[in-house]
C-alpha cells in the first residue's frame, strides 16, 4: 500500500513542537515571546494526538506554581486564571489494614512542603496556556498525532509527519482516507510526555540514554468525585502510603480537595512490582474503602476517571536531553520529582530553557544541530536543583521496601538539604521495570473482590467515563512483535500480566471452554485504550508497542 499513497503535502516552520501539554506550549509561549522582545517574527507549530488541548492530559494535580510564575508573572490577577484553590492544609499518613499514622509535618524535609501551592486540573491549565499561545500567534492543530520522525541527509531531525487518516483495520486506506502532514522544522521539540512513542525511537537512535540508568516508571490512577458539602474540606492535601500494597511493592496515595466540593482521589503503583497477579486498578479500588478514605465518599458522585505512566528515574535516570535538529522536554525527558509527586512545573521549565536556547541558535543563524547549552544548563538550572536532592528516594525505596526505604529516603533529603550531599552517594536503579516480575508458580495470588457499584468499580464502567473513543475500524494501535508470546510464554509463566496491569481492560485472554481453560486466545480491545503506555512499559517480553492511534482518539478528560 505505502507505494501508492499519495506524497504527503508540507509545511515549513521555524520550530515544530510535538505535544500540547504543560511543555510543549511553555515552549510555544517562550518562543514567541523573545521574538517580540527584539521584534522579530518566529512560526512556531504545535501538534497535539488529543481531540483537543487537555483532551489526554491527567495529572493529580498539586502543582509548584515557579513554572507559571516566570512563564507568566500576571497569571495570578488574571480572571481566567486555572488555579484558584490553595493548599491550607498538608498531611501525610501511613496506613495499615484498619488505621494510619500521620507523620508530622515538622519531621518532613522542607521540599516534601505543599504550602505556596495549588491544587487544580492539569488538563485546565494546558487550555489556558493554549489560549495564551494562540493568542501569541501560535499555530496549534489538535487531532494530529506525530506518528513519524523526519531526517535530512546527514541523520539530523528536520520534523514529523501525522499520522494518515482513514485507514481500515486491514491496513488499507477507506472512502475518508487522508494522507498525514509533514511538519518541517529548523528543529523539533519533543514534549510528548511520559513514553512517547516518538522520543522513544530517538532516544533509541542517537542513544541517548547510554551511561544512564534505566528509566523507572509508575502508573497513576486517578478519579474525579464531587462530594458532600459536609465532606469537603477546601484546600486539603493528604498523600499516604502502605495499604493496600505490601511493604516490596511501592507506590502511595493522594486525596485533593479544590474547586465546588471537588476531591481528586489518585492512586499510584511503581511498575517494578514483582507479583504477576497484582491489579494496580483494584488496588486502587480497595484504596478507597480504608476506614480513614471512604467516608469522604459517603453520597458523592464519581465524574471521570483516568491512568497515566509517571516517569520515576529522575536525575540519574534522564537520557541525554539533545541530537541534531532537536530536543525532548517535559516527561519525555523525565523531569518529575517522585517524592514530591510533582514534574507539571520542571515540565514548564524544561521547555522555557528549551526555548531559549533554541531561539538563541535561530537567531544566530543556526538549524539542524544540537542544542548542547540546553543539555548542559538543565542540572544546573531550577529542574536540576529539584530533582538532585530527591535522587535516591526511588532507588531505596525499591531496594529496602516501604517501611525502611522510605525512612532512609526521608534521611536522604534531610541529608541533602542540610549538608548538601547524601551518605548515600548516587544510588542505582538496575533493572528496567519489564524485569521485575517473577513467575506465577513463586508467589501467593493476590484475589480481589468485587466491586460494589457506589464505591469501588470495574474497569469497564471507568473507561465509559473517561470518554474514551477511537473509530474502530482502523488498524490496531497496540501491535506486537511476536503473536505468540501472549499465549505460549507470558501465560503460562506469568498468567499473562497484561490482563491485570492494564487499567482500561484492553487485554484479554478468552478460551473457547472456559471451564477447561482450553485453546486460549489473547485478544486485544484497543478501542478501550486510555493512552497510558503501561503496556509498552511492563510486558515482561517487551513484545507490545504502542503507537499513536488515529489523531484525535482516546480519552477525552474535561478537567483531570
Amino acid at each position: 500500500m505505502a507505494d501508492e499513497l499519495p506524497e504527503r503535502e508540507s509545511a515549513d516552520y521555524d520550530v515544530v513542537i510535538v505535544g500540547g501539554g504543560p511543555a510543549g506550549l511553555s515552549a510555544a509561549i517562550r518562543l514567541k515571546q523573545r521574538a517580540a522582545e527584539i521584534g522579530t517574527e518566529l512560526s512556531v507549530v504545535v501538534v497535539e494526538k488529543g481531540s483537543e488541548i487537555g483532551a489526554h492530559i491527567l495529572s493529580g494535580a498539586v502543582i509548584d506554581p515557579i513554572g507559571l510564575d516566570r512563564l507568566l508573572p500576571d497569571w495570578r490577577q488574571d480572571p481566567d486564571r486555572p488555579l484558584k484553590t490553595e493548599v491550607t492544609d498538608d498531611r501525610f499518613y501511613y496506613l495499615g489494614p484498619a488505621g494510619g499514622v500521620r507523620l508530622p509535618n515538622a519531621f518532613m524535609p522542607k521540599l516534601m512542603s505543599n504550602h505556596g501551592n495549588f491544587i487544580g486540573s492539569l488538563g485546565e491549565v494546558a487550555r489556558y496556556l493554549g489560549a495564551k499561545a494562540e493568542a501569541l500567534g501560535v499555530e496549534i492543530y489538535p487531532g494530529f498525532a506525530g506518528a513519524e520522525v523526519l531526517y535530512g541527509d546527514k541523520g539530523e531531525v528536520v520534523g514529523i509527519a501525522t499520522g494518515d487518516m482513514g485507514i481500515g483495520r486491514d491496513g488499507e486506506p477507506k472512502g475518508d482516507f487522508t494522507r498525514g502532514m509533514e511538519l518541517r522544522g529548523k528543529y523539533v521539540l519533543f514534549a510528548e510526555g511520559a513514553r512517547g512513542s516518538l522520543a522513544k525511537t530517538l532516544i533509541r537512535r542517537f542513544e541517548l540514554d547510554a551511561g544512564r540508568e534505566p528509566q523507572k516508571y509508575g502508573i497513576g490512577l486517578k478519579e474525579l468525585w464531587q462530594v458532600q458539602p459536609d465532606r469537603f474540606r477546601p484546600g486539603l492535601v493528604q498523600h499516604s502510603f502502605g495499604w493496600p500494597l505490601d511493604d516490596k511493592t511501592g507506590g502511595g496515595s493522594f486525596l485533593y480537595h479544590f474547586g465546588d466540593n471537588l476531591v481528586a482521589v489518585g492512586f499510584v503503583v511503581h511498575l517494578n512490582y514483582s507479583n504477576p497477579t497484582l491489579s494496580p486498578f483494584d488496588e486502587f479500588q480497595r484504596f478507597k474503602t480504608h476506614p480513614m478514605v471512604r467516608d469522604t465518599f459517603e453520597g458523592g458522585k464519581r465524574l471521570s476517571y483516568g491512568a497515566r505512566a509517571i516517569t520515576e528515574g529522575g536525575y540519574q535516570s534522564v537520557p541525554k536531553l539533545v541530537f541534531p535538529g532537536g530536543a525532548l522536554i517535559g516527561c519525555a525527558a523525565g523531569f518529575v520529582n517522585v517524592p514530591r509527586i510533582k514534574g507539571s512545573h520542571n515540565a514548564v521549565l524544561s521547555g522555557m530553557l528549551a526555548a531559549d536556547e533554541t531561539f538563541a541558535a535561530i537567531a544566530s543563524g543556526r538549524a539542524g544541530d544540537e542544542l548542547t547549552r540546553y543539555e548542559a544548563a538543565w542540572r544546573s538550572s531550577d529542574i536540576g536543583r529539584d530533582l538532585r536532592p530527591v535522587r535516591n528516594v526511588k532507588p531505596l525505596w525499591s531496594r529496602y521496601g516501604t517501611r525502611l526505604g522510605v525512612a532512609l529516603g526521608g534521611l536522604d533529603m534531610w541529608a541533602n538539604t542540610l549538608l548538601g550531599f547524601s551518605p548515600f552517594g548516587t544510588q542505582r536503579h538496575g533493572k528496567p521495570d519489564s524485569a521485575s516480575l517473577q513467575p506465577l508458580a513463586s508467589v501467593k495470588p493476590i484475589t480481589y473482590p468485587k466491586p460494589d457499584g457506589v464505591l469501588t468499580f470495574d474497569k469497564l464502567s471507568s473507561v465509559f467515563i473517561s470518554n474514551t473513543n477511537h473509530e474502530e475500524d482502523q488498524p490496531v494501535h497496540l501491535r506486537l512483535a511476536d503473536p505468540a508470546i501472549p499465549i505460549e510464554r507470558n501465560l503460562p509463566l506469568y498468567g499473562e500480566p497484561a490482563r491485570l496491569y492494564c487499567p482500561a481492560g484492553v487485554y484479554e485472554v478468552v478460551y473457547a471452554d472456559p471451564a477447561a481453560k482450553t485453546e486460549p486466545r489473547f485478544v486485544i480491545n484497543a478501542q478501550n485504550c486510555v493512552h497510558c503506555k503501561t503496556c509498552d512499559i511492563k510486558d515482561p517480553a517487551q513484545n507490545i508497542t504502542w503507537v499513536p492511534p488515529e489523531g484525535g482518539g482516546g480519552p477525552n478528560y474535561p478537567n483531570m
